[in-house]
């Protein structure tokens, strides 16, 4: 398995591989991250194993200037080669469990009005949606050493369960990014174009437009913050309904048996890291046809058909990060500013289409419209930085475009 670290000079020619599209690794994950989700190392298990000792990462697309193993490492210095998928995968697994039970209680704990736990509770639902991811990818990359029935089952409940937790975080934020765009874009220059000015474009027809977008973002601010609360509760009530379902519990209980037990796939026992290796290849093959794929820096900027691909890209990048931290036990920081940056255009799209969502809303004033339109636009530009801070911190020497 390749470390972000190393270079490759040649495009990845792996075809599709099974399961590999959309639909497949959607589950993964529903809704976003918050912020320092990034990824960590990989905590040591019920069982007591740690974490396998990662070589040093140095800067994207540079190699690390020490020594660095001929072969990925465990923490007692044994190759991977003489790694199973007991002494691996089940106690990633054991403590990812752990984590999730350990965020579980805390979140019961502090399931309290917002003014007295509120803060701890909402820090508890991130720390279980983020075991929760970690468990679901690591079912799906590594789903031939493990019991796939149990495993298919399980990662979709866990996809249910992080999706309905997400969208209340999900809402909340959305609605912090475009009042304070908003309110940047009302300011005293007119941000149409980012600072550029059309050509014929008069300062008399500055004034009006900071006069018309002072008018309507205040009003346009009104309209987002009734829209978004709204579907916020929503999602907060659907969260504690889900939190006391049936099914819930069951998942809580799938996951307190993976605590203490992983079933894994007859066979498995005794078999080598290849077990392991060929499918985070896989998984790191995908990524990089993925972003090979992705369309060029020069593409038409507004093309909105072409955020499923950066989606899907954000995806197989996550599910690339958890089979590292699996295979070499540890997360992979070169990874995380080009994951933050796809978590980031994720926002953004989302956030333009809030935007334009309420910009249809029946019998809305002209100038509120306008300041709509205004922070649409606004929110599209955010998803090109996005696309560009990505290209500049892609680790891997592959090309960003389609052959």
């Amino acid at each position: 398995m390749r470390r972000p670290d190393q270079q490759t000079t040649t495009r990845p020619t792996t075809g599709p591989t099974p399961g590999a599209g959309t639909g497949a690794d959607a589950t993964v994950d529903a809704a976003p991250d918050g912020a320092g989700e990034q990824g960590r190392p990989a905590g040591p298990g019920p069982s007591g194993t740690g974490p396998a000792d990662a070589a040093p990462v140095g800067p994207a697309g540079h190699e690390p200037s020490g020594p660095r193993p001929s072969a990925p490492r465990t923490a007692d210095g044994h190759p991977t080669g003489d790694l199973t998928t007991e002494a691996v995968l089940a106690p990633y697994l054991r403590g990812q469990a752990a984590d999730f039970l350990r965020s579980l209680r805390l979140h019961h704990e502090h399931s309290a009005p917002a003014e007295s736990g509120g803060h701890d509770a909402a820090a508890a639902t991130r720390a279980l949606r983020r075991a929760a991811r970690r468990i679901s990818g690591s079912l799906h990359t590594f789903r031939a050493a493990l019991d796939p029935h149990w495993a298919d089952q399980l990662r979709a409940e866990l996809a249910w369960l992080s999706g309905v937790l997400a969208r209340e975080h999900a809402y909340a934020n959305r609605l912090t990014r475009l009042v304070e765009a908003l309110h940047q874009l009302s300011g005293p220059a007119l941000p149409a174009a980012r600072g550029a000015r059309a050509a014929g474009e008069t300062s008399a027809s500055d004034a009006q437009g900071r006069a018309a977008l002072g008018v309507g973002a205040a009003r346009a601010g009104a309209l987002l913050e009734r829209r978004l609360t709204l579907a916020r509760t929503r999602s907060h009530s659907a969260a504690l309904q889900a939190l006391g379902s049936s099914r819930f519990h069951a998942v809580a209980d799938a996951v307190a048996l993976l605590a203490s037990d992983v079933p894994l796939a007859p066979g498995t026992t005794g078999r080598t890291a290849e077990a392991l290796l060929e499918p985070a290849e896989r998984a790191e093959q995908r990524l990089l046809a993925a972003v090979a794929a992705l369309p060029p820096a020069d593409s038409e900027p507004y093309n909105e058909a072409q955020d499923a691909a950066w989606h899907q890209a954000r995806l197989l990048l996550r599910l690339h990060r958890y089979a590292h931290e699996v295979v070499l036990g540890a997360a992979a920081p070169a990874l995380a500013s080009c994951g933050h940056a796809l978590d980031l255009h994720r926002d953004a799209v989302e956030a333009a289409a809030a935007a334009a969502a309420a910009a249809r809303t029946p019998r809305i004033a002209p100038a509120t419209a306008y300041a709509l339109g205004v922070l649409h636009a606004d929110q599209r530009h955010e998803v090109e930085a996005a696309r560009a801070v990505f290209r500049e911190t892609w680790p891997y020497a592959t090309a960003l475009t389609a052959p």
